[in-house]
């Protein structure tokens, strides 16, 4: 037997123990609820908020209002500074450094030793444990797995505490045997310098027998991309003939596809995404003909969502797991055993079933054009180019849009800047069909555009070669987890940009 098969065989309990999702939904998520409070009684915020004379959800929701980074901000500054027992129990001594924002404040998500295992490697070991039970015949494991990461630094000089990107902190900390069946060495994958790391990476890879990958897809094709320089190879395959996997996270894969589908040609190869953010682990596709992806609910992160259409209200309806409805967007709130307590994470989602709970993300809260009542969303925004990349033969590598509130002839619109991979012969047709698609897609942007009198037709400008990786290196966020803002109602990020648009 293959040493697959063996460690095959491992997954069979948490196979079993993920049917409950098929059903019991609620009380994973009531018993999650319950050991999160039941833990952080005695930091300084359960102590605060009542948790020792908490029942249940109603008094949780009662005794505790939602978060923003701002409202936990000064508790995290005290944790990194070396308090202890403040949002989690004990000293927390990483910090992820969140990239997820659309300005250049940075935030510092605690990540504990709860975190760590019944988050974070949690998700990790069920990603696998479901692509071999979907994958009976896989031989991951009979290979290497190359697996990005970024970087890390010393977190104010605290001994042993560090700050960084999340990946980062998962390298650092991973069981040892894992490193005998991954590449990069540990040096190379915690490197700080992308450029260098990616070179290093394909050299110290492209001679071993790798069989999966896993990372951001922007960055993770950057580094494939140089090793078909360095192999002179045509197809990733001819360099890696056992290549059966690449399980993605961190942006929409939709963009990147094709040019994956046209790197890696094996009919063996699968793609499997993760919902796997600086905040805790929450999804993952289960289901290889399902787009979707499956709620994890026993790990230690408790949910509540909150209506997108009620987003901007002093008290908005907050509803939890089991009062969500199928295709209403939400926004995201968690706690956590990282000490985020009813945290807003940013993200937006929509359920495509609730038995089991089974999501897609669909934007951010702060990542949408929303300028003339328009409502425009990522998902909407992914679907549109993949659908106009289809109709044209374009290939999309990375973009940005932000509207233009008035130009010189009184007319509003809104503005793409696209980096193609492959140009569309026309560009005036991509942008009439992106435009047509955009319409169908969203019924506010239906309206918005009747008769081109609030909405004039959408403007494509071409972003010259690496454009957004040139952005990204300006701001010091050049590989690890960074990646482009998609959609703005301010057009600061654009006119950065624009500014940088020229040839080099």
């Amino acid at each position: 037997m293959s040493l697959t098969g063996i460690v095959r065989n491992l997954f069979a309990p948490r196979w079993r123990e993920l049917e409950k999702h098929q059903n019991q939904g609620e009380q994973l998520q009531r018993d999650v609820l319950a050991r999160l409070i039941g833990k952080a009684k005695d930091t300084e915020y359960g102590r605060n908020h009542l948790f020792a004379a908490t029942k249940g959800y109603d008094d949780f929701v009662r005794n505790n209002g939602i978060n923003t980074y701002e409202e936990l901000k000064s508790h995290i500054d005290r944790m990194r500074q070396g308090d202890a027992d403040v949002l989690w129990p004990g000293r927390v001594k990483w910090y992820a450094k969140s990239s997820g924002t659309t300005n250049d404040k940075s935030k510092f998500i605690p990540v504990s030793p709860d975190g760590l295992k019944r988050l974070h490697y949690k998700g990790g070991t069920d990603v696998v444990a479901l692509y071999l039970r979907n994958n009976p015949q896989s031989r991951m494991f009979d290979g290497k797995g190359l697996i990005l990461g970024g970087s890390h630094a010393p977190n104010y000089n605290l001994p042993g505490s560090l700050v960084g990107d999340l990946s980062a902190i998962l390298i650092e900390n991973i069981n040892p045997l894992v490193n005998l069946v991954r590449v990069p060495s540990k040096q190379t994958a915690l490197l700080s310098d992308f450029e260098v790391k990616r070179d290093r990476i394909a050299r110290e890879s492209m001679t071993k027998n790798v069989t999966n990958l896993s990372g951001v897809p922007s960055w993770m094709l950057s580094v494939l991309n140089r090793v078909m320089e360095l192999s002179g190879k045509e197809h990733l395959e001819e360099v890696w003939p056992n290549i059966e996997v690449f399980f993605h996270g961190g942006v929409a894969f939709t963009p990147y596809r094709e040019q994956y589908e046209r790197l890696i040609t094996s009919p063996r190869m699968h793609y499997m995404e993760t919902y796997n953010a600086s905040e805790g682990f929450f999804g993952i596709q289960d289901d290889p003909a399902d787009k979707s992806m499956l709620l994890m609910l026993d790990y230690d992160v408790f949910y509540e969502f909150i209506p997108m259409d009620e987003i901007d209200k002093e008290q908005p309806n907050v509803v939890p797991l089991w009062g969500v409805e199928k295709g209403k967007n939400y926004a995201m709130v968690i706690s956590t055993s990282c000490g985020l307590w009813r945290y807003m994470i940013g993200d937006t989602v929509q359920f495509t079933s609730t038995n089991p709970y089974k999501f897609i993300i669909s934007g951010r809260t702060k990542s949408f054009i929303n300028a003339f009542g328009e409502e425009l969303i990522v998902d909407n925004a992914e679907k549109g180019l993949a659908y106009a990349c289809e109709k044209t033969g374009a290939q999309v590598l990375d973009y940005t849009a932000a509207p233009v509130f008035m130009d010189q002839h009184a007319k509003c619109r809104h503005q793409w800047l696209i980096e193609f991979a492959k140009t569309p012969n026309d560009l005036e047709m991509f942008a009439n069909i992106l435009d047509r698609k955009l319409q169908e897609l969203n019924s506010d942007y239906e309206a918005k555009r009747f008769k081109d009198i609030t909405l004039q037709h959408l403007q494509v400008v071409v972003a010259r070669e690496n454009l957004f990786n040139d952005w990204l290196k300006s701001k010091g966020k050049l590989g690890g987890q960074h990646k482009v803002p998609r959609l703005s109602n301010s057009r600061d990020i654009i006119e950065q940009l624009l500014r940088l648009n020229r040839p080099l």
